[in-house]
């Protein structure tokens, strides 16, 4: 299942020590690579497309190559999107844990009755997220993030009722909901296309989608952990429609369970197709795999998630081989950690993603790292990874003053990106 044997104790969504400092996994440091290694630095920091084995070369990469790596996207960071970490003020609502899918890596959903897993089935009356919605615009959220299981009883119209439920409690807050997963189920429930059910959505304040539902966007991969799921093509064409209306959406990609790394290199390069396309994408979210509680691994099915040198060499390879078409790579501090979000600030990432207030997908597979980060604790993960903390909107626009001498600073390129051609 996997190309490399478990190298240190790491594992994703829980508490445990990172690698060593002065280990192979050191990041940032001069770095004497062969010259096929260089010539691909060279390629992704021209934006050429890289092919499938030149990204699976990446993967493998190990010692100073990982370095290299790291150093290489890091300095393209740099150079794109300047030196600041950005991250958003949002409230997280799942509004159902019932699931009518079986999605074998999942430990969220819940049948009607079933315990097994964490938690008992819930569904949240649009009074409670009206609810919940005031409170997050109290709280100075500018967006609130909603997804849930595949309710039984869920139609098309259900999910235009929480878009009008979020309007009536904060106008002006920004709607971020639905996997493409519940847009291809809603669509399919009222007989509408793609394209209506999603200006539909629009209409009632839909702002953006979150690029949930992909895990990998490779059948070979999705037969075996979501057989009953959308397919690849699906997803895409549930993406497209989107950008073409105007909806932009977030892309992710949830790695290390029964996946390799030669769908990992099929994923980006589709996400990189349709960036070309639309240019809808606003970041890629790298998810490692969080096993404790997902039933593929409590079946001997799966590894236990990806390595911590997988995990941030997919920060640092997604900017490298999206650039320059995608700008923004988010790293999942509830996935990664305080202490590894800020290696991969470092490593090609340069946004935190949300505080979240209330996160319980993750938590349900059996993750430690706490329900909300505040934006303090944010701005705290930013300085250790030396970088200028400012908070953003949705579609990453800086909230607040953008003409301070800190924001300047921030966002100025490194000219020559001294860093990268130290290293190549």
């Amino acid at each position: 299942m996997h190309e490399w044997p478990v190298e240190d104790e790491w594992r994703p969504g829980r508490n445990d020590p990172l690698p060593a400092k002065d280990s192979a996994l050191a990041i940032n440091l001069p770095a004497i690579i062969g010259d096929g290694m260089s010539q691909l630095l060279r390629k992704a920091q021209r934006g050429a497309t890289l092919n499938e084995a030149e990204i699976v070369t990446m993967f493998r990469a190990r010692d100073e190559d990982f370095s290299a790596i790291c150093t290489a996207a890091d300095a393209l960071r740099r150079d794109v999107v300047g030196n600041r970490a950005t991250y958003v003020i949002t409230r997280n609502i799942n509004y159902t844990n019932i699931c009518s899918f079986k999605c074998q890596f999942c430990a969220f959903s819940k049948g009607k009755t079933s315990e097994a897993l964490r938690g008992k089935p819930y569904l949240l009356s649009l009074a409670e997220i009206r609810r919940r919605v005031a409170e997050a615009k109290a709280r100075s959220a500018t967006e609130v993030c909603m997804q849930g299981g595949i309710h039984p009883d869920y139609t098309g119209n259900t999910y235009l009722e929480i878009c009008h439920a979020v309007k009536s409690a904060a106008p002006n807050l920004h709607i971020h909901a639905f996997s493409p997963l519940e847009i291809h189920q809603g669509a399919q429930t009222l007989g509408l296309s793609l394209h209506d059910f999603l200006a539909a959505l629009k209409q009632a304040g839909l702002g953006t989608l979150p690029g949930t539902a992909a895990e990998i966007l490779d059948d070979e991969v999705r037969a075996i952990i979501c057989p009953d799921k959308i397919d690849t093509k699906t997803w895409f064409e549930v993406m497209r429609t989107a950008h073409r209306l105007g909806i932009r959406s977030t892309a992710t990609i949830m790695f290390g369970h029964v996946d390799r790394y030669e769908h990992w290199a099929r994923h980006l390069l589709r996400l990189r197709d349709l960036q070309a396309d639309t240019g809808g994408f606003t970041e890629l979210v790298p998810l490692p795999f969080v096993h404790m509680e997902a039933p593929i691994f409590l079946k001997g099915r799966s590894r236990s998630g990806p390595t911590f040198r997988e995990s941030v060499l997919m920060h640092a390879i997604g900017r490298l081989v999206l650039h320059p078409l995608l700008p923004n790579i988010q790293t999942s501090w509830v996935k990664m950690g305080a202490e590894g979000a800020g290696i991969c600030l470092q490593s090609g990432a340069n946004d935190l993603g949300g505080t979240l207030m209330e996160e319980s997908i993750t938590r349900a597979a059996g993750a430690i790292h706490g329900q909300e980060m505040t934006p303090a604790q944010l701005q705290n993960i930013a300085h250790g990874a030396g970088r200028v903390p400012l908070q953003r909107t949705t579609l990453y626009e800086i909230v607040g003053d953008g003409s301070s001498a800190a924001f300047s600073k921030a966002c100025a390129p490194s000219p020559a990106m001294r860093r990268f051609n130290q290293v190549v």
